[in-house]
């Protein structure tokens, strides 16, 4: 098997991911508003279908992270590119408060099939051996889903309604990200056919007797990361907003997609003798780190572009470590089915984030809100910091960081 990373497989994937990022999830903070006023709700019940559907698409997790492993992840996000231009159709042309929640349970169990969880199974099952250098070249790629899909959605946004941005986004993802997920299936169904051999494994560094606590930790520390990223970043522009930023709230938005790309590059050039569990660990300190600059500064513009650089480049660092240390620590066998679990509990537990903190804003203000998230972002830095003793040892070259 050769080790070189598989360029065009990343390249490929890194277009799907923007496009599944920045239309099943970036866009719909921008929309949300005139979606309430069409169906009569409050701002925050939309925001509470949202986390319904985020919670069931949560449940459907381990199901699929199964399927990644049985029929291959390249034939499972080809499927869940169609169910996600499907489920936008039906979102668009919703007739009442009944069918939009539907639809949009379809969108967040579509975007499971085709967002970061799958495509990691796909580069783990393509090339494990070189699946941690490929995780992080895709999450490079992949970083500019926000800072593309934002001012793509309000430009679309002021020339027409949210129903028919919903249809030109399905449109992308029924004529690009399809025809990609397909191709790279059978370049990976091809690909074990011509080797006629089974990939060689990556072994896990973790004993077997601590795998147990070590997942319940690993995954609570993503989970209480993910909690404060899902409910700050699908409110980012009306908290900046609501601090005092004015018109310059989405200006300074746009800085969260290039400072996930520089934490990238930065992890890539100076990162190589970095151990996986120690990049996650400085993940999980700027992510409340951020929002603590936010909290000490605001209204000052100056404060709110740290914030979002610091708040960026945790975001950017958790995206490559939810693909890279459940390989380190449990290696490449029955990868699809650990991420599966991995994203149902991350999941579930972030499912009410977006709707617990437009509550949160609207009854105790975003001051005491963003303390709670600082709050909730340092009890992940605890988590993973307690699997530091459970490791037996750390490779010299982690596969974290390239």
């Amino acid at each position: 098997m050769s080790d070189r990373v598989p360029i065009a497989a990343v390249v490929s994937l890194g277009v799907t991911q923007n496009i599944g990022y920045g239309t099943l999830y970036y866009s719909f903070s921008i929309l949300a508003p005139d979606m309430a006023a069409h169906f009569a709700w409050p701002t925050e019940w939309i925001f509470g279908a949202l986390s319904v559907a985020l919670l069931i698409g949560g449940l459907t997790a381990p199901w699929l992270g199964s399927l990644f492993d049985r029929i291959g992840a390249g034939r499972v996000m080809t499927i869940g590119s169609a169910v996600a231009a499907a489920a936008l159709i039906a979102c668009a042309y919703a007739p009442g408060k009944a069918s939009f929640a539907a639809a949009l349970i379809a969108i967040e169990v579509s975007a499971n099939l085709v967002q970061y969880g799958a495509a990691f199974a796909l580069l783990v099952q393509i090339r494990p051996q070189v699946a941690s250098r490929s995780i992080t070249y895709l999450t490079l790629i992949a970083g500019f889903a926000s800072t593309m899909f934002w001012p793509i959605t309000t430009a679309l946004h002021a020339q027409m309604s949210w129903q028919d941005v919903y249809l030109v986004f399905a449109a992308l993802n029924l004529l690009i990200c399809l025809p990609v997920h397909a191709w790279l299936s059978r370049g990976a169904i091809r690909g074990r056919a011509a080797t006629k051999t089974a990939p060689p494994k990556v072994e896990g560094v973790l004993a077997p007797e601590h795998r147990p606590l070590g997942f319940r930790l690993m995954v609570t520390g993503f989970s209480l990361m993910s909690l404060v990223g899902a409910a700050m970043l699908v409110h980012l522009v009306p908290l900046l907003s609501g601090l005092g930023l004015g018109a310059t709230a989405a200006l300074v938005g746009t800085l969260f997609g290039p400072s996930q790309v520089a934490s990238r590059l930065i992890n890539m050039v100076f990162g190589k003798h970095l151990a996986a569990l120690h990049l996650a660990v400085i993940a999980a300190l700027l992510i409340p780190g951020g929002a603590m600059i936010l909290l000490l500064t605001a209204p000052s513009v100056p404060g709110a572009m740290a914030f979002a650089v610091i708040f960026g480049m945790g975001n950017g660092l958790l995206s490559i470590v939810t693909g890279t240390l459940p390989l380190h620590l449990f290696g490449s066998e029955g990868y699809g089915k650990l991420q599966g679990k991995m994203i149902a509990a991350r999941l579930i537990l972030s499912a009410l984030a977006p709707f617990a903190l437009a509550l949160s804003i609207a009854h105790i203000g975003i001051i005491a809100s963003l303390a709670i998230c600082v709050t909730l972002g340092a009890c992940a830095i605890i988590a993973l910091l307690r699997l530091s003793p459970l490791v037996e040892r750390l490779p010299p070259e982690s596969p974290a960081s390239f």
